[in-house]
């Protein structure tokens, strides 16, 4: 009889490791579809970028050190690697992106541009869809991290090599903080 029981009890932990290694498999798998989200939205907008900057430059020939600094950053961006460098080149590429459109600002006439706007409308929804690929993609770290350090899948994850992965983070410092806002009344 005690050797039914025994036989139970390892049968069941070991169709709980089981599980367990089944699903660190299947979350380290939807980590890896959520970074390729951000690739795939981040080579749109790459791809979106010589015409916008061919637009500009047709009215701002003299403003060539920010298209060349865009075509600069635009191959580093499709050519970044990890999870840092990807966000690293993204973070410079949305910075080059706010100069060329400031460059843009200065000619009436290329804002109401046709092709232009066009392609302004088609940046922002790359920027939506791209801010929502970088959220299912923490969320899917998120999740593989969490289970990585919970009881029992820690004593699983290390020795079969599952790691924690590295969440998506903008280095811009001016959006990391919240705006200070004073409601005191200005004197009179």
């Amino acid at each position: 009889m005690i050797g039914w029981i025994a036989l139970g009890v390892v049968v069941l932990l070991l169709l709980m490791a089981v599980g367990l290694y089944n699903r660190l498999v299947r979350l380290r798998a939807l980590v890896k579809e959520g970074f390729s989200g951000i690739t795939v939205q981040l080579r749109r907008r790459a791809d979106l970028i010589p015409n916008l900057v061919e637009t500009v430059q047709g009215y701002a020939t003299h403003e060539r050190e920010v298209f060349e600094e865009v075509s600069r950053v635009r191959a580093a961006s499709v050519n970044a690697g990890s999870v840092q460098a990807t966000a690293q080149a993204d973070a410079q590429m949305t910075g080059l992106l706010g100069r060329l459109f400031a460059v843009a600002e200065a000619y009436p006439d290329l804002k109401a541009n046709q092709n232009f706007l066009q392609l302004q409308d088609q940046l922002s929804s790359i920027e939506g869809e791209l801010q929502g690929a970088r959220r299912y993609y923490n969320a899917t770290v998120r999740d593989l991290n969490s289970t990585i350090q919970s009881f029992p899948a820690v004593l699983v994850a290390g020795p079969l090599g599952f790691h924690e992965e590295p969440f998506y983070q903008d280095e811009d410092q001016s959006i990391q903080t919240a705006p200070k806002v004073s409601f005191a009344q200005p004197a009179a």
